[in-house]
């Protein structure tokens, strides 16, 4: 349970005992316990959305928006940010690309992608049926299945980044949490379905450019993957409702 309340305090802004995060073999056990933290956000948002049933729905398409933001802290839009810049930045060179991953600035193109994929997300949450909200929970839940995916299909290319004791996760954990997420996307019939469907079709395009540019990912490839099967999937559900 130690690796459960790591994961929950990386990817979460909830409250957890400090201690946890000193021990490394809770931290690489951390990684198996990723979907389910997707599930405690996606209720939490859920929640959140019933009880703003019957508000204009621009506003609270904002305030869910905002607690999603809160909750996770921004950590996987920093991620997509600083990949943004990077690619383009990069012009097509590994080591240029991952320099420029380093740097703590955010550049023109980090605050475009920052703003459109936040436009998207607004947009899908205003337009996002009452009697359709699994897909607050679909969202989190399969953003952070495509994590622990990464590390068991991709080389991370970081051994001292953020990641690095996570490349020694169990692997038979992993696949046994990514299986039983998709067993719970499935629950939700045709809609959980296209959900899967379509974040597999955004981890399979984004890992495809990560080896063919880095030969692997990053933690910051790892957070622009998140925010966009986040996205996908919101936007994918609504245009399907």
């Amino acid at each position: 349970m130690r690796g459960l309340l790591v994961a929950i305090g990386f990817l979460t802004r909830l409250p957890v005992p400090a201690r946890v995060f000193g021990d490394r073999q809770a931290q690489a056990g951390s990684l198996a316990w990723y979907p389910l933290v997707g599930v405690i956000l996606g209720l939490l948002l859920w929640g959140l959305a019933a009880l703003l049933r019957g508000a204009p729905p621009l506003l609270s398409a904002a305030l869910l928006l905002l607690c999603w933001v809160a909750l996770t802290g921004a950590l996987h839009l920093d991620g997509l940010a600083d990949s943004a810049d990077a690619w383009i930045g990069g012009m097509g060179d590994r080591e240029r690309t991952l320099a420029i991953m380093k740097d703590p600035h955010c550049g023109p193109a980090g605050v475009i992608a920052l703003l459109l994929l936040l436009l998207l997300k607004f947009a899908a949450l205003a337009s996002l049926s009452p009697t359709h909200g699994a897909a607050l929970l679909l969202a989190p839940l399969l953003a952070r299945m495509a994590l622990p995916a990464l590390f068991l299909w991709l080389p991370y290319v970081r051994r001292d980044g953020l990641g690095g004791a996570l490349v020694d996760a169990p692997r038979a954990a992993c696949v046994i949490a990514i299986v039983l997420g998709a067993a719970l996307c499935l629950a939700f019939g045709w809609r959980g379905l296209l959900a899967l469907l379509l974040a597999l079709a955004v981890f399979a395009l984004w890992a495809r450019a990560c080896m063919r540019r880095l030969g692997g990912f990053t933690g910051d490839t790892a957070g622009a993957l998140a925010e966009m099967v986040e996205v996908a999937v919101l936007a994918g559900l609504v245009l399907a409702s």
